[in-house]
Parts: structure tokens; C-alpha cells; sequence
């Protein structure tokens, strides 16, 4: 009986371990430092990104192009504009005009962009390459009229290659609980 109680303890003492550290990675999106990066070429993916930096409590960074682009830029039906030849040249690396200031603060980059083309604009590769990102969570949002998001992934990771990679979520048309719901399903995974 004595043996029996011996292991009993010895179990329970070992399950409450395992209990204490599975709870411990479980944390809350508000639990990190967070900043919600985003470029944004007609306003929709701003919006997007506001609202998950209000909700998650992040700081906010807009990926503006050293060179603006313009509305023939945009065309995507002209396959001589800016983004249709940078578009299909995936090695394409826009500059970006300014840099997140202390980014080895962050432990958590929410990134947000339109889909082009299928994945995101080649400027987000400028901008993770831009920085060490070993061991962050990085969280892709986007914004599609339509599109899925592609091989998103696939081209973004070469870029930070030592981040921890979420799945790309569509956030066009969505509201505060969604982006909270969102959230909270990221984080029970972590």
C-alpha cells in the first residue's frame, strides 16, 4: 500500500509538471511585445492592419516604398507597369524608406499586404530580409479581392528563414471580433 500511495505521488507530482508547462505556452496575444507591420498600395490592408494593432495591442508600422507607387504602377492589366515587372520577377526587391526602429524588442510581427499576383508584393520580402528574425513569430494578414493566398508562404519564408511562420488569414471586410477571434485561435496553437 505504501508503494502504491509512493507512485501515486510521484505521478501526480509529475502530471502537475506537465499541467504548469503546457499553461505556460499558452498565452495570450496580449502576453508579447507585438508590432503590426504592413504596406499597404490602396488603403484596404491599412485598415485591416489598424485593427488588428488595436486588438492585439501591437505597435503599428506602415512598409511604405521609397519610391510611392502610382496608379499606372498598380495597373495590373499593363504588363509593363511597376508591379506587374516586379510581380514576375520574384528576386524583385523594392526599397523601403524607413526601418522599425529596436525590432529585436518584438517577439511577435503581424505582417499585412494585398495579394498580388498570388502572393504577397515583393516589398515584404525587402522588408523581413531588412532585420534578424530568428526565433519570432511572424503572422502574415492580407487583403484579396478575391484571391487566396497562394504560395504566400512558400516566398516568404526564404526571407527570414529563422522565423516561426504562421498561416496567412484573410482579413478584407472584417470587423473587431473577428480579428479577436483570429487571434485567439494563433495563439492556442503557439
Amino acid at each position: 500500500m505504501k508503494q502504491i500511495l509512493s507512485i501515486l505521488t510521484v505521478v501526480l507530482l509529475l502530471g502537475g509538471n506537465l499541467f504548469a508547462q503546457n499553461t505556460e505556452k499558452k498565452m495570450s496575444y496580449k502576453d508579447s511585445k507585438s508590432l503590426v507591420a504592413y504596406f499597404s498600395a490602396t488603403g484596404t490592408t491599412r485598415k485591416a492592419a489598424q485593427m488588428v494593432a488595436q486588438v492585439s495591442g501591437s505597435d503599428l508600422f506602415e512598409i511604405v516604398p521609397l519610391q510611392p507607387y502610382t496608379d499606372a504602377d498598380l495597373d495590373w492589366t499593363n504588363k509593363q507597369s511597376r508591379s506587374s515587372i516586379e510581380m514576375s520577377d520574384k528576386k524583385s526587391r523594392p526599397e523601403v524608406a524607413s526601418k522599425v526602429a529596436n525590432m529585436e524588442q518584438y517577439d511577435i510581427i503581424y505582417i499585412g499586404f494585398p495579394i498580388w499576383w498570388g502572393i504577397a508584393p515583393t516589398i515584404v520580402n525587402t522588408f523581413l530580409e531588412e532585420y534578424d528574425l530568428e526565433g519570432k513569430t511572424i503572422v502574415p494578414f492580407f487583403t484579396s479581392g478575391g484571391s487566396g493566398a497562394g504560395r504566400t508562404i512558400d516566398y516568404l519564408k526564404p526571407s527570414a528563414p529563422k522565423a516561426n511562420f504562421k498561416e496567412p488569414h484573410l482579413l478584407s471586410y472584417v470587423d473587431e471580433q473577428a480579428v479577436r477571434e483570429w487571434l485567439e485561435r494563433i495563439f492556442l496553437k503557439l
